[in-house]
């Protein structure tokens, strides 16, 4: 056994902070109460409550095609418990409530308030990923909270936060926490602006609720894990030996290169034609290996099953034509424009346990990343979208793509489920039980900038709620979970993560290619 890893970093989890929940709730509050001692006592004696506008970014009431959380999905109870959990949890402010699907609505909100005096702050709930609502607040200069509808909104709200951050927002806080008492922690922080404080003592004030709600993990002890690595010279001369394929739209041509590897780009028509010419007896066979692996099938029948298997013989077609080792697919773009027939969701799981690489989204860099880790070492890379939860100090890897052979195709396999593609509950995808109590490093190489993103984090648990992607890995990051969240606006919301600690093999590979390691945590 390896000895105990500390997690923390000294901001998010210091030696001096108390590990009693309550305490630490106690001093979040003194944080908000210290601002407010400094105030003119003439605004303490104020004779109306201060009023903050609650603020949705949300598509609609109820989600009406294929994203975050998934396409049906009710956000009326969620709005309603995120009103009641500040009603109830701030009494001392009125709440007024509006939706925004975007900017021009976020506008007239903005210039209703203004017309009618205005408000006091905002709270922005990112509820759907994309909806950019969030900085027309920011740019009010009245304070903001932002908040993380996790499961929902988590790509936007990192990428927007980060953004925010790397800014140096004066005026905006953020809660990114799966327990509303953290909101409540967080929203009762206005006070230090309503007694005279600046905007800026208001982000510090969330900022030291957000650290005092965030779980300090014990150390924990991380199971053996024997890698044997490549060397960076191996490494990149493999590199240059091997192939992605590119599936965006109906080009195809030369893709340029990524650390060495060539990048073809080929046609959706390509993959249609090789789907359609896939031996129907392989296929049903494959499909029949499938079902009696899985630990459940569920929501998908067995025509679904079939043309899967059709399609992950196509592919696997296409790699031997073009001599490739991976292929990365634009497979919602392609399958919704009716340009291929099946996801490839099960069949990038199978082409991943084999060595090879299936890669999500036509995300050529992320899919690069995952030849380069597979070639270094020998195991297959995960891509995720992630979501970062304070209150259990996680970040979850969610995708409903996995390999069920972290360790490589030889090693051992852990259970999986077959069940639909999550946003959109159709196709087939995998919910991969993933193995827990490894180091895992999660990586994205960027050619143009010459660098390599890297964090590490301590695989813990497998989250199995039905929004979202169906494959959720849970870790503790080892380092400053704070931050964890300033990079996701230069580098988008992709991560590729393996399991194995690659700190040092990945340290010497960035050498050689003369790129810098950016350690996000």
């Amino acid at each position: 056994m390896n000895p105990t890893l500390p997690l923390s970093g000294s901001t998010s989890a210091c030696t001096g902070c108390p590990r009693n929940p309550s305490r630490r709730r106690f001093l979040a509050g003194t944080a908000c109460a210290a601002g407010a001692l400094a105030a003119p006592q003439d605004l303490l004696r104020m004779t109306r409550k201060p009023k903050l506008r609650l603020v949705f970014a949300v598509h609609a009431e109820r989600q009406p095609g294929p994203d975050w959380p998934n396409v049906g999905f009710d956000f009326a109870p969620v709005m309603l418990r995120y009103e009641r959990a500040l009603a109830d949890g701030c009494p001392e402010f009125e709440f007024v409530t509006s939706r925004a699907t975007g900017e021009q609505q976020a506008k007239e909100v903005l210039a209703a308030d203004t017309a009618e005096g205005g408000v006091d702050g905002y709270v922005v709930v990112q509820l759907n990923c994309w909806n950019r609502v969030v900085q027309t607040f920011a740019g009010a200069k009245k304070p903001v909270l932002y908040v993380d509808f996790q499961y929902g909104g988590s790509g936007g709200f990192l990428v927007y936060t980060a953004g925010l951050l790397r800014a140096k927002s004066t005026n905006v806080g953020f809660v990114a926490s799966s327990d509303l008492a953290d909101l409540v922690a967080a929203a009762k922080c206005f006070d230090v602006v309503v007694r005279g404080g600046s905007t800026a003592d208001f982000v510090e004030a969330t900022r030291q609720a957000r650290v005092a709600g965030t779980f300090v993990p014990p150390g924990r002890v991380i199971d053996v894990d024997e890698l044997k690595c490549l060397s960076p010279e191996q490494c990149l001369a493999r590199c240059r030996e091997t192939k992605l394929l590119a599936v965006r739209d109906q080009t195809g041509g030369d893709g340029g290169e990524l650390m060495g590897i060539q990048v073809v780009r080929v046609p959706f028509a390509e993959v249609n034609d090789a789907w359609q010419k896939a031996d129907p007896d392989e296929a049903h066979a494959v499909a029949e290996r499938w079902q009696r692996a899985a630990t459940a099938v569920e929501g998908v029948d067995e025509k679904t099953l079939r043309t899967s298997a059709a399609m992950y013989l196509g592919m696997k077609a296409l790699l031997h034509k073009h001599g490739a080792s991976g292929i990365t697919i634009n497979c919602l773009g392609g399958f919704y424009g009716g340009h291929i027939h099946a996801y490839p969701c099960l069949g990038f799981h199978e082409l991943n346990n084999e060595g090879l690489v299936g890669g999500c989204e036509c995300d050529v860099r992320s899919a690069a990343t995952m030849l380069v880790g597979s070639i270094l070492a020998g195991r297959p890379g995960y891509i995720s979208d992630p979501v970062i939860d304070t209150k259990k100090r996680q970040i979850v890897y969610a995708h409903c793509v996995a390999s069920n052979k972290v360790f490589g195709p030889n090693g051992p396999t852990n259970p999986f489920a077959i069940l639909t593609h999550s946003e959109d509950r159709q196709g087939a995808s995998v919910r991969s039980v993933l193995p827990l109590g490894f180091m895992t490093t999660s990586l994205e190489f960027e050619p143009s900038k010459k660098e390599v993103l890297m964090h590490r984090a301590v695989a813990v648990a497998n989250d199995p709620d039905d929004r979202a992607c169906r494959t959720k890995l849970c870790a503790e990051p080892v380092g400053d979970l704070e931050k964890l969240f300033g990079e996701w606006d230069q580098w988008g919301w992709h991560r590729v993560t393996f399991y194995g600690d690659l700190r040092e093999p990945v340290a010497a590979l960035a050498d050689a290619l003369g790129y810098k390691v950016r350690e996000e945590a």
